[in-house]
């Protein structure tokens, strides 16, 4: 299977670097490139991509209206966007989470990991280290302008699915996860899918920030899961 990129940037010597890269594998091709928002969106309906490569600040149309547009508002299999960004902390990063992104990479990303990346995403997870998930989603709940309320868990789940969202909460990799629970990593992964299922979140990082506003998880504080 070959994982089909749109590159979306301002600056073209950025697209042709990351063309470049992206290039280096028979398993992946760039199949478009976008200068602002809303040639992404225009791209991302004609050409259908796998995974957008989608920087922030543009002329035009930013960044983030625009992952917002292409995951909310594409009809079918909606592309995976991962945003571009020069710091790792950039507030906007948390608008875009929230907006539909999978995850971030920085631009001063090494060639492997970028090409990593894109697998990652293009596979259904979220490009977010555990390390970082711990410091960018704690970060994300605890600012009150993007906190809607800590809402009660209104979504039926099991005791087991729930120890599983609370450890990916917490930034535990499937690996821990299993460890953790006894159990292995492919029981891991069911058991993520049913509630990803069930919240109704693209990927895990959405569960995590679903987990935080419904205050099964609190900024800076341990949590269990409630019996």
């Amino acid at each position: 299977m070959t994982v089909r990129v749109l590159l979306v940037d301002d600056q073209a010597l950025i697209r042709a670097g990351f063309s470049m890269i992206l290039g280096t594998r028979e398993d992946i091709e760039v199949v478009g490139e976008a200068a602002n928002g809303e040639e992404a969106i225009r791209l991302a309906r004609e050409l259908r991509p796998d995974v957008v490569l989608m920087d922030i600040r543009m002329p035009v149309l930013d960044g983030i209206s625009a992952t917002q547009a292409i995951t909310s508002e594409l009809g079918g299999p909606v592309p995976r966007v991962v945003i571009l960004t020069t710091y790792d902390l950039d507030e906007y990063v948390y608008d875009a989470l929230s907006a539909g992104a999978s995850g971030f990479l920085l631009k001063d990303v090494t060639p492997e990991d970028l090409i990593k990346g894109v697998l990652i995403v293009a596979d259904g997870e979220a490009l977010l280290a555990p390390s970082v998930t711990r410091r960018l989603i704690t970060q994300f709940a605890a600012n009150p302008k993007h906190r809607q309320g800590a809402a009660a868990l209104t979504v039926p789940l099991t005791p087991r699915e729930l120890e599983v969202l609370v450890l990916v909460a917490k930034g535990r990799s499937n690996t821990e996860i299993a460890e953790a629970l006894f159990v292995s990593g492919h029981t891991v992964k069911t058991h993520l899918s049913h509630v990803l299922d069930k919240l109704g979140a693209r990927d895990r990082v959405h569960a995590v920030i679903y987990a935080y506003e419904a205050g099964i998880v609190e900024p800076g504080r341990p949590s269990t899961p409630s019996t």
